[in-house]
């Protein structure tokens, strides 16, 4: 055994001929798991029913901050220990059995060791997350945990599961709480009417939540992030495998559609891992950090992967060892609030000190036996690694760029906006999380005091608007190129909210490490500047380079610095484009933008020879090829032409 010097566990040996690439072998996820384990049980309560982690705690309180810790971990465990066809030589098992009977002996008292109640999402819900790890946990492990069980606590722990079904969850992924709960209750013989109405209920809402090439919403409106890979596919999709694995279905059975919409997924999300193994910095919660290789785990264990066996382990080892190699765990082995190390401008207001050990569900891969092929085919490379890409999903309204010279991946945003159809669009409640035109693998958002990355902003007397509400236009892709559009109301954190008439409708083409983007922006009033900023890279990393070009409509550049940094930097800085105010301000504005490590990249000046425009219509021609590509806005239309 060797140890890591940015771990304090050891990790088996690298093996650099099976997994050339990253070096990481079946044995590095059971070490990574059992590290990850010890160090949190040593905040355990005496009876094991309450993992109490250090740190500031949540809003839900320190008690329901306490049962995250048991759950979430016990959900790493449990695969752990499933994955090894109940071989348990650290004895996790029967430390979480003791916790559930003691945690679940008088539920709601305030006490040392009792778990809170599971009640509706807005009074108490918390718990109702954590109800779906234990009931998967206890699914995973039946016949060494439950089934050894005295049949009081078995009794009680259900009474307490049962909670999550009777009560209200949060209108999203929430559901698929409950949704777990009953099917743990059904594998174990104690299914009844209640247990069939919440699984049917969670499946129609997840039908309606279907966006289509393997994407779904989380909830109602248009939330496109992580949460499809961890949660919408994860639940449905195991759920099946594991009651496939205890019973053969009827022939006559409907086919399911959530292995072939895994499968799908697959096809898009697979390109959103960089080749140092980083997953995209997009969306909430990214403090589950390599959770984000759950669909590719799921994806191998259950067949529903367009991946081979060599490229899935590539993912999911690059993810995990990116995440240990970089601090994640700390200097005691626990999972810190943030990204790498600790970064409070990534986390939710619902994050407490437990709330990262979601990322135990990446560890679904050791399902797979060490036999598997998962396991015992080489690691190949990452689907970034090997050619430049660009592909659009006009479901979603995203459209990812990925180049094989650096391994880049970026996502480009035109679809997710993570705003509730009855929210209103306030400025206030700007998420930079999913505001901004463009993401990727080796940037972060920067935080919202300071000047905003990727986005097209008007100021108004001073005030710079923000961008919430998205509405897709539409997105496509043809060979080597892609685009995806849309339009937003510009909102205003002082003043005036919104200013009448005010409209941006913005275009993305995207072709090898180039980003075009076009903006035409209807009603600015007089003695407003609009401005747009590119990528926020930090000065220690000398290899990442980023730069904005101006083609139409922009007057003045520079570059301005973020002093709050990012998640991958303490401070940025970022380059931007101004347009002063004029009398009859101008309507489009357009910029070529790239984000690279590539060596020596071209200027962007020298990337494209002509641009012509009205006030309706721009066409750039590339140098390198003499292609064109032409955008109209009345009507949008997006046209790339050979050269």
């Amino acid at each position: 055994m060797t140890s890591s010097p940015a771990l304090p566990f050891e990790l088996s040996t690298e093996d650099r001929w099976l997994s050339p690439q990253t070096g990481y072998t079946r044995e590095h996820w059971e070490a990574a798991a059992d590290g990850l384990l010890r160090a949190a049980w040593r905040w355990a309560t005496p009876g094991g029913a309450l993992l109490d982690l250090p740190g500031v705690p949540s809003r839900s309180g320190v008690r329901s901050d306490g049962l995250e810790g048991y759950a979430r971990t016990f959900l790493a465990a449990a695969f752990r220990v499933a994955g090894a066809e109940g071989k348990d030589p650290q004895g996790w098992l029967d430390r979480y059995a003791r916790g559930l009977a003691v945690g679940t002996r008088t539920p709601g008292r305030d006490d040392a060791e009792s778990w809170p109640l599971i009640l509706d999402h807005h009074v108490q819900g918390q718990p109702m997350v954590e109800s779906a790890s234990v009931a998967l946990g206890l699914r995973l492990t039946r016949p060494w945990l439950w089934d050894r069980l005295d049949a009081d606590v078995q009794d009680r722990a259900e009474e307490w599961l049962r909670g999550a079904i009777r009560h209200t969850p949060a209108p999203n992924n929430w559901y698929l709480f409950p949704f777990t709960v009953a099917g743990f209750l059904e594998s174990v013989g104690r299914g009844d009417a209640e247990t069939a109405r919440v699984r049917e209920r969670a499946l129609g809402l997840l039908e309606s939540w279907y966006r289509g090439q393997g994407w779904y919403t989380d909830g109602d409106g248009n939330a496109f992030d992580h949460y499809n890979g961890w949660a919408l596919h994860l639940y449905p999709a195991l759920d099946e495998h594991l009651a496939d694995g205890a019973a053969q279905p009827s022939p006559a059975a409907r086919p399911s559609p959530y292995g072939p919409r895994l499968r799908e997924h697959l096809e898009s999300f697979s390109l959103l891992f960089d080749a140092n193994g980083a997953p995209i910095h997009f969306g909430r919660s990214l403090t589950y950090r390599f959770a984000a290789s759950a669909a590719v785990g799921l994806g191998a264990v259950t067949g529903h992967t367009p991946l081979a066996p060599g490229t899935s382990r590539r993912l999911l080892n690059g993810s995990l060892r990116y995440f240990l190699a970089r601090g994640a765990a700390g200097q005691e082995g626990l999972l810190s609030l943030g990204w790498h190390g600790p970064h409070e401008a990534t986390l939710q207001r619902y994050s407490g000190p437990a709330s990262p050990y979601w990322a135990s569900k990446a560890f679904v891969c050791l399902l797979a036996p060490a036999d598997h092929e998962l396991w015992t085919a080489t690691e190949t490379e990452a689907p970034t690694e090997s050619r430049d890409r660009v592909l659009s999903l006009p479901d979603a309204g995203l459209l990812i760029q990925t180049t094989g010279a650096d391994g880049m991946a970026r996502l480009h945003n035109h679809g997710s906006s993570h705003v509730r159809p009855h929210e209103g669009e306030s400025a206030a409640a700007e998420d930079p999380h999913y505001s901004r035109q463009a993401y990727s693998t080796r940037t972060g958002p920067t935080a919202p005091a300071n000047e905003r990355d990727n986005h097209l902003s008007v100021e108004v007397s001073g005030v710079r608007s923000a961008r919430r509400r998205i509405h897709l236009l539409g997105a496509g892709h043809g060979d080597g190129w892609g685009w995806a559009a849309s339009w937003h109301s510009p909102v205003f954190s002082s003043g005036p909210p919104m200013v009448p008439g005010l409209r941006v409708e913005s275009v993305t083409v995207a072709r090898g490490r180039y980003e075009l983007r076009v903006h035409r922006v209807l009603g600015v009033p007089p003695n407003a500047r609009v401005l747009q900023t590119g990528w926020a890279v930090g000065p220690d990393d000398p290899a990442l380079h980023t730069a904005v070009h101006p083609l139409h409509g922009w007057m003045a550049q520079d570059t301005v610095r973020a002093p709050q940094g990012t998640a991958y930097a303490p401070w940025t800085e970022l380059p931007r484009l101004t347009a002063e105010p004029a009398e009859t301000p101008a309507p489009l504005y357009a910029a070529l933008t790239t984000l690279t490590a590539e060596p020596d990249p071209t200027p962007l000046r020298d990337a494209v020879t002509g641009v012509t425009a009205t006030a309706t219509t721009l066409e750039v021609r590339w140098s390198a090829d003499g292609a064109r590509t032409r955008i109209s806005f009345e009507p949008l239309e997006v046209v790339h032409e050979a050269g």
